[in-house]
């Protein structure tokens, strides 16, 4: 099984590959690969509040060292803030330590090149191949002996000035309320929100170490939606546990996902010229709306698999700025390298301030199709074709949509799911397909 996936490494905490002799040892393969394009490379190492996150970043950090590597901890720090370190100080790379959406039990280990983008596949290839090979990594001993340079106490106050940067206008009259999922955005997102004079009601700051993502952030946005409708407030933002996700709730307390940010922003920045080669990236996850409210601005929508790198490996190929997926992870390459929460939020909210509309108003850009996922935990993984009976089925219920939508089964790219997603003009019709496609892969290979 590859260690790799779409976001980097991830698994339980304390188990392989995340016990401490594997993490040590990665970080002797990552400082050996890095020294391959110079000696002694630099690496930032920083991470969310996950109480497994300072040890597995000791680990690492002894690990890099033991290769020669000097470290740059950052402490507590989000992904986006990871990368934008490593291009403040010149790093060789960085390395964030969080599973992102997952529990608090398990963990991930995503690495950053020196431009701040996430390792390309190749890379981490190389790296995993080393990791299943004899150790022949040298140990230097001595002066050659990678060093610790000391925590970066500056590193949330140069993130938060990035992020402040990328907005022009200030956010004085605008009560916003933050998410902020018990993760690594607690402290810096208000600081940043409160800097640009917004009114700032924060939820889901307090970390214990436990309790990161438990009901909280992107991916439980209920509690920000009611306390949003409560306040009367001007907007909601939730964030998930490394601050690379953003999902939006607008003054209505209705949720505005990444489908929706890429059309608002999208058309915006099309109408005033500012949209590069008039083409967003996305991904198959997109809902069929997205492409019908982008292609009548006269934007061009180009798909790519499922995982924000596939999204900014595209992006980059043909020049685009814009692009990101329907859970929250949006590019805006002119202001970031990699998915950014807080600066997607502020982007949304120069669109609002530009246009002098309300989210709600924004929002009616995208009519999306009705959609339905469902997650089917597995205990494998074998080829979807190769489970009996599945294919032909789908074929079937393909043909009885009449053309009109569209079923896409795949796996998780980090964690041990299938996602069943149809789409259709009929909830009761998509939802009965969802179920019974999922009923096969569960009886086929569910745990």
């Amino acid at each position: 099984m590859k260690l790799f996936g779409t976001d980097g490494l991830r698994g339980r905490a304390g188990e392989f590959p995340l016990d401490s002799g594997s993490v040590r040892r990665l970080g002797r393969e990552l400082a050996e690969r890095l020294a391959e394009d110079g000696p002694r490379p630099r690496v930032v190492v920083g991470g969310d509040t996950r109480e497994s996150t300072p040890r597995i970043v000791a680990d690492l950090a002894a690990g890099l060292a033991e290769r020669g590597g000097g470290v740059a901890a950052a402490g507590v720090i989000t992904t986006p803030g990871v990368a934008e370190l490593v291009l403040e100080i010149g790093a060789a790379a960085g390395v964030a330590v969080s599973a992102s959406h997952n529990p608090y039990e398990d963990n991930g280990i995503k690495i950053f090149s020196s431009e701040g983008a996430k390792f390309p596949d190749a890379w981490e290839d190389e790296i995993e191949g080393r990791l299943r090979g004899p150790d022949h990594a040298p140990k230097p001993t001595g002066a050659d002996v990678g060093r610790l340079i000391p925590r970066r106490h500056e590193a949330e106050a140069d993130y938060a000035a990035h992020a402040e940067g990328t907005f022009p206008f200030d956010l004085r009259g605008l009560h916003v309320v933050l998410d902020c999922a018990h993760g690594a955005t607690y402290r810096v997102a208000p600081r940043v929100f409160e800097s640009l004079g917004a009114k700032v009601t924060v939820l889901g700051a307090e970390p214990d170490g436990q309790n990161i993502n438990r009901g909280v952030g992107a991916l439980h946005p209920e509690s920000l939606q009611a306390r949003v409708r409560a306040l009367g407030a001007d907007l909601g933002v939730a964030f998930d546990g490394d601050g690379d996700r953003l999902i939006c709730v607008d003054e209505t307390g209705a949720v505005r996902d990444g489908d929706y940010v890429l059309a608002i922003c999208g058309r915006h920045l099309a109408a005033q010229g500012r949209l590069s080669q008039r083409v967003i990236v996305s991904t198959v996850m997109a809902n069929l709306g997205l492409e019908h409210s982008l292609r009548e601005s006269g934007i061009r929508v180009v798909k790519t698999q499922v995982g924000d790198r596939y999204v900014l490996e595209e992006m980059v190929r043909i020049g685009a700025m814009l692009g990101g997926e329907q859970s929250g992870h949006l590019l805006f390459l002119d202001h970031a390298t990699t998915g950014d929460g807080i600066v997607s939020a502020l982007q949304v909210l120069a669109v609002m301030r530009e246009s002098g509309q309300r989210l709600s108003a924004l929002a009616r850009c995208l009519t999306k199709f009705p959609q339905v996922l469902v997650n089917v935990p597995v205990r494998a993984k074998p080829p979807l074709d190769s489970i009996k009976g599945l294919h032909p089925r789908l074929q079937t219920l393909e043909g009885e949509m009449n053309g009109v939508g569209r079923i896409l089964l795949r796996y998780s790219g980090t964690e041990l799911l299938a996602r069943v997603m149809v789409e259709g003009q009929e909830q009761a019709q998509i939802e009965g397909i969802a179920q019974e496609l999922a009923g096969i892969i569960h009886r086929a290979i569910g745990p």
